[in-house]
């Protein structure tokens, strides 16, 4: 299958499954899972940067189309999309030649649970403190970013491991 098909329908797939399915989960008032940025890590890398960009912004703003949340899901993912390759410098320490061979799948677990771990925390940080803007919700936003985080995590990660073959 052609690879930017591929990608279109991983776009579309997330956001439905973000905007019907996943935006209705509220846990205890602190665990909603975000599970839409998974499209960052899974990009290309070799891909144009500004058409990354404006489909993550895409994404994002789709997402907030339909929860009326105002553009705080299309800054929060725009920001990791453009944050995007200094994480894969510090994890994984690829060059801009390595680029177009690198592959999220074929590196370490360990690397790429940091890089997911660390993209997901700024997000929901990032996030939340946009949503409550104000430091009396300090230990709110603190909260939410922990186990949405956790909870997105989980999501990200099992739904890799049953719908990615390894290889």
């Amino acid at each position: 299958m052609n690879k930017t098909f591929q990608f279109v329908l991983l776009f579309f797939f997330l956001l439905f499954l973000q905007v019907f399915v996943l935006n209705n989960i509220q846990f205890l008032g602190y665990v909603n899972p975000y599970l839409y940025i998974a499209f960052i890590f899974f990009y290309p890398l070799k891909e144009n940067r500004f058409a990354f960009l404006f489909f993550s912004f895409l994404l994002g703003i789709s997402v907030d189309f339909f929860s009326d949340s105002g553009g705080i899901h299309a800054f929060s993912i725009l920001t990791i999309a453009y944050i995007r390759l200094f994480f894969i410098r510090v994890f994984f320490r690829k060059l801009p030649t390595d680029y177009p061979f690198f592959n999220l799948h074929s590196e370490s677990f360990g690397k790429v649970f940091n890089y997911v771990i660390t993209l997901t925390v700024i997000h929901h940080l990032i996030l939340f403190s946009f949503a409550n803007f104000s430091f009396q919700n300090i230990s709110h936003v603190l909260l939410n970013t922990l186990f949405s985080s956790i909870f997105t995590l989980i999501l990200f990660f099992s739904g890799t491991y049953i719908f990615i073959k390894n290889k």
